[in-house]
């Protein structure tokens, strides 16, 4: 499979002289094309740096990103903000919505921010693949926090992006609330082919993945294929991380 995204030693100070912080360390993976990556670690690990990094939002210090065939490393800020809006998806742990829009203006924002046509028919299979049909009138407000995170799925969805990122996307929902948009970021990478990148503490959220990468002291320490959360759970356990 073709890496979609692609991080070559990739190195990460924040500070410098004695209060220089290494987030990450020679950071060298590929995240395949339709394929499902959780990113898990203890607390100050690396987690958020490592995708941020591989998301354009923030610039390593040292090494190479790529998405597709187009090297971030370098790209002033007005082009990264562009190639962010047209190529790549984010879903938070705040669905970070518009109170005063409503879920189909929520959903396009990031085509209407780009100039962007919007295409019904997508935006159509986008919102019924969600479970948000008959609710596309309604303001956040209005919908609960699981729906609330199936608009920011959509909203991710509808550019078309060549990758999802997602920053502990099931975070502040309950546990039955959590599965139910795990399935469906699961149904999205086996269904509409799409790539998944996940950083979660959680090792039930990691169990829908097909990898999960251990990250530990700004270095990728382990990967595993298939994963269980009980075998995610065990793994964490020896990196010291509390779940």
């Amino acid at each position: 499979m073709t890496d979609v995204v692609r991080l070559d030693a990739v190195s990460k100070v924040y500070g410098t002289g004695q209060g220089a912080v290494a987030a990450l360390r020679e950071v060298t993976v590929g995240i395949p094309q339709g394929s499902f990556t959780a990113v898990m670690g203890p607390s100050g690990s690396g987690k958020s740096t490592f995708l941020h990094c591989a998301a354009g939002l923030d610039a390593p210090s040292s090494g190479s990103v790529r998405l597709g065939g187009t090297e971030l490393t370098g790209m002033d800020e007005t082009r990264l903000t562009k190639l962010r809006r047209q190529r790549i998806g984010f879903v938070f742990q705040a669905f970070n919505l518009v109170p005063s829009l409503t879920v189909t203006e929520n959903i396009t924002l990031p085509l209407r921010l780009s100039g962007s046509r919007v295409d019904r028919a997508w935006l159509r299979e986008v919102v019924s693949r969600v479970g948000l049909d008959g609710r596309t009138g309604h303001r956040p407000a209005q919908l609960s926090g699981g729906q609330q995170q199936r608009v920011a799925i959509a909203r991710a969805l509808a550019v078309r992006p060549e990758v999802v990122f997602g920053d502990e996307p099931t975070g502040a929902l309950d546990t039955m609330t959590a599965r139910d948009v795990l399935r469906l970021l699961r149904e999205v990478v086996d269904g509409m082919g799409q790539t998944v990148v996940m950083v979660t503490h959680d090792p039930v959220a990691a169990s829908y993945a097909d990898t999960v990468l251990f990250l530990a002291d700004g270095r990728i320490v382990d990967a595993m294929t298939a994963p269980t959360s009980d075998r995610v759970a065990e793994r964490m356990t020896r990196l010291g991380a509390w779940v």
